[in-house]
């Protein structure tokens, strides 16, 4: 469904992905991991072009879109959801979920009323406005609303950050019920017992490159890999 190859990305005079390549197939939950400034967040926002790469290419169900706006790179299936979450705080609950479907216009399972069943707390706070929301609740919206443009590929930046094990547990159910739906996903999270849980396949990235790759299992197994990549 998607495939990277040779990306190289930069801020300014600064290369921070240098040569990333990797493929995620339909249907597949694929984690991206690495410590604080390895490079996730920089290759969620190379695929969605709000940091387009200089050099490389990346192809989206066999089409090319490096180059694209992002609004374009949505339309063609692919939602994001940004490690900052992006909750428009002067809207309520419902006008964030509503504004994403009337964006992107895709037809699909997704729908406010499907959303709400996921996360019934939304359905509580339709009327609220995102300012007034908690941290994990503007994580459900952010989700939520990401959801709402019934993609094919799902992007999530640090998912489970800043939440409690008992919520992190529930986040874990949640995937599960998305991916239920045939949605694909690419999560970048420093959470390797919280990928074990949602992913089959993993890339680790340090200094942007890809240092090693594998499935959950062999990585999670790997303790010199743990170690030297992803321990704290």
């Amino acid at each position: 469904m998607l495939e990277m190859d040779k990306i190289n990305t930069y801020y300014g005079t600064s290369h921070v992905l240098q040569n990333v390549s990797l493929t995620v197939r339909a249907g597949q939950s694929v984690a991206l991991l690495g410590r604080n400034g390895a490079g996730k967040t920089t290759t969620l926002r190379s695929i969605m072009g709000l940091t387009p790469p200089k050099t490389g290419a990346i192809r989206f169900e066999g089409t090319p879109i490096r180059g694209l706006p992002p609004y374009e790179v949505a339309k063609n299936g692919i939602s994001y959801m940004p490690d900052d979450l992006r909750i428009f705080p002067d809207l309520t609950c419902e006008e964030n979920l509503e504004l994403a479907r009337r964006v992107c216009k895709r037809p699909g399972y997704w729908t406010r009323e499907k959303v709400e069943q996921l996360f019934p707390v939304l359905a509580d706070r339709r009327k609220q406005k995102g300012l007034s929301f908690s941290g994990g609740e503007k994580k459900m919206l952010s989700l939520g609303r990401a959801l709402m443009m019934n993609p094919s590929l799902v992007l999530l930046d640090e998912p489970s950050e800043g939440l409690a094990p008992l919520v992190v547990r529930k986040l874990v159910e949640t995937i599960g019920e998305i991916r239920q739906h045939g949605l694909t996903l690419l999560l970048a999270d420093q959470n390797l017992k919280f990928c074990k849980q949602v992913c089959e396949y993993g890339y680790i990235l340090e200094k942007g490159i890809i240092v090693h790759e594998g499935s959950m299992e062999a990585i999670w197994a790997n303790e010199e890999v743990v170690k030297r990549y992803l321990a704290v």
